[in-house]
């Protein structure tokens, strides 16, 4: 009897070891997670700020630039935000063609779903280079209140 308590005693000690070891190592996890987030808003709005990060402003271009001959004013133009802050009552009209087929996707799924998942859905490759964007399409609209994004990184309709 004393052999099966004394067991008992030390699983549990073993135990309250492991567990306490996984607390650290998920709590480790949860910062590296938040670290690449921040990275992730800073990618962002650096992205936005330099027209997807293919010239950054204030850096002279090695040949003039040529004289525009059309202004075109649009969605994004002119400092125009291309996903408005959605609020009561807005349509999807209000967004461009490629943000209303996202939403349609995400609407269309059983449940949550991964920008992998949508990649695919929009007809493209699943390698990162074309997954990222598509993630950062998500995030915009998961920012601008079209969508909730889940713990796990998923998106859903609000």
């Amino acid at each position: 009897m004393t052999d099966v308590l004394t067991w008992t005693i030390e699983r549990r000690l073993e135990l309250a070891k492991r567990a306490e070891l996984l607390r650290k190592e998920l709590g480790e996890l949860e910062l590296e997670m938040a670290r690449l987030e921040a990275a992730e808003v800073v990618f962002g709005q650096w992205s936005e700020a330099t027209v997807g990060g293919r010239r950054p402003p204030g850096i002279v271009s090695p040949e003039p630039e040529p004289e525009p001959v059309a202004v075109t004013v649009g969605p994004g133009a002119g400092g125009m935000r291309v996903v408005p802050d959605r609020v009561e009552g807005m349509g999807l009209q209000a967004l461009t063609s490629e943000y209303r087929r996202i939403m349609e996707i995400v609407a269309g799924a059983d449940g949550p779903v991964m920008a992998r998942n949508v990649a695919l859905a929009l007809g493209r490759e699943t390698t990162p280079a074309k997954i990222e964007p598509v993630r950062g399409q998500l995030r915009k609209l998961s920012d601008r209140g079209w969508l909730v994004r889940t713990a796990s990184g998923r998106y859903r309709p609000r």
